[in-house]
């Protein structure tokens, strides 16, 4: 049975393998006519509307807009639809509620990211999403 591609998650944040999995979804979402939503994950709490955003909140949320302009504009380049995500808390674990909430066909990421805790052949949060989603995951070295 082959699984239709339709929708497809990609987790960014900003390093050259995020990217790197962004190429390779644009290429699937070229081949099946799908759409790409990038993820951004910013490891805060998310602000509540009555809080003063704090000077972090400001710089991760600024480096969120930068990647997803960057994004948007490589999936315009190729005629790709690109909707962009900010979401908050644990990286992993967020990347795996949003592509099942949503429903995504598959969740396209780097195999190492930003993070400062890197595992031997997988970045911790691929090496999460890869054994706790139950949507196909692509990684992408």
């Amino acid at each position: 049975m082959a699984i239709k591609i339709k929708k497809i998650l990609v987790p960014l944040d900003g390093s050259s393998n995020s990217f790197r999995g962004l190429d390779v979804a644009i290429h699937m979402a070229r081949e099946s006519h799908a759409t790409i939503t990038g993820l951004y994950v910013a490891a805060i709490t998310k602000p509540r509307t009555n809080d003063k955003i704090t000077p972090l909140e400001k710089i991760l949320l600024g480096h969120a807009q930068k990647i997803m302009k960057k994004s948007k504009l490589k999936a315009a380049q190729k005629g790709i639809l690109f909707f962009d995500r900010v979401s908050y808390g644990d990286d992993g674990k967020r990347i795996v509620e949003v592509a099942e909430k949503q429903n995504f066909d598959l969740i396209v990421i780097g195999s190492r990211g930003m993070g400062s805790a890197k595992e031997f052949f997988l970045g911790s949060t691929s090496n999460y999403v890869l054994h706790k989603s139950k949507k196909p995951v692509l990684i992408v070295k």
